[in-house]
């Protein structure tokens, strides 16, 4: 796994135990919970662009 995957799963894990772990004013919830969503999207990406999940168009 590259560096950005790394990087981007470490972040997406700590904000979403930041979320889950501790009460934050309402501002700062939506905007951990929207963190965690977009750190887990960037990962996907960079694990489809690493080629780490092999994609099989024809599925026989």
């Amino acid at each position: 796994m590259s560096i950005y995957g790394y990087l981007f799963f470490v972040l997406g894990v700590l904000c979403g135990a930041l979320s889950i772990g501790s009460t934050l004013p309402n501002f700062w919830d939506t905007l951990v919970t929207t963190g965690s969503v977009v750190f887990a999207v960037l990962f996907s990406i960079t694990l489809l662009v690493g080629r780490r999940i092999k994609f099989d168009p024809v599925l026989r």
